[in-house]
């Protein structure tokens, strides 16, 4: 396992170690150990599974009471996977990161809480993503930010994306900016 720090501090890469051969392939994705040594969290309390078909973007999506922290990663297909720094004071605020995951390239991205997670299925198979997440799901304190919000100006790489009415309907940055929750700790 390989942990790379991106530009934005707390986002992290993880390759994971891919062993192939003519069967097929294994991947440990999960080693609560290996993680703590890591200085990554180990304590993951819910998982969930999305599945997409191509062209499909979700996002940009958070929870802040609890604040809830996602480690992500495909187990088919390919994503683009993105977030944006939406914790206030920040001096990253309103910044973006983006990675490709696959079903068989072993990296999974680390998000943790105070930021907005999206992404959006590459190419023209279905793709099905895995979140381990650091808090439960509370409906009433989910939100987000319209994935196409000039003041982002994220390139996403898909160019007639096919998105839900809730996701179209999410708030823009100037009005996230205006009045953002205050996060709570997981």
């Amino acid at each position: 396992m390989q942990i790379q720090d991106c530009k934005i501090a707390g986002l992290k890469i993880i390759r994971l170690d891919v062993h192939k051969d003519s069967r097929g392939f294994f991947i440990e994705r999960f080693q609560a150990r290996r993680f703590a040594e890591a200085g990554l969290p180990a304590n993951f309390i819910q998982d969930n599974h999305s599945h997409s078909n191509p062209g499909v973007l979700r996002g940009l999506h958070y929870q802040y009471n609890p604040a809830q922290g996602k480690l992500v990663g495909a187990t088919s297909g390919r994503v683009w996977d993105m977030a944006v720094d939406i914790r206030p004071g920040s001096p990253t605020f309103g910044q973006h990161h983006a990675v490709e995951l696959s079903g068989d390239n072993g990296t999974l991205f680390w998000i943790p809480a105070g930021f907005a997670h999206g992404f959006c299925v590459l190419g023209n198979e279905p793709a099905d993503m895995l979140y381990k997440v650091t808090a439960e799901y509370n409906k009433d304190s989910e939100g987000g930010i319209r994935f196409n919000d000039p003041k982002l100006a994220i390139a996403w790489p898909v160019k007639q994306p096919l998105v839900s009415d809730r996701d179209k309907a999410l708030q823009s940055w100037k009005d996230y900016c205006a009045k953002p929750p205050t996060w709570e700790k997981a």
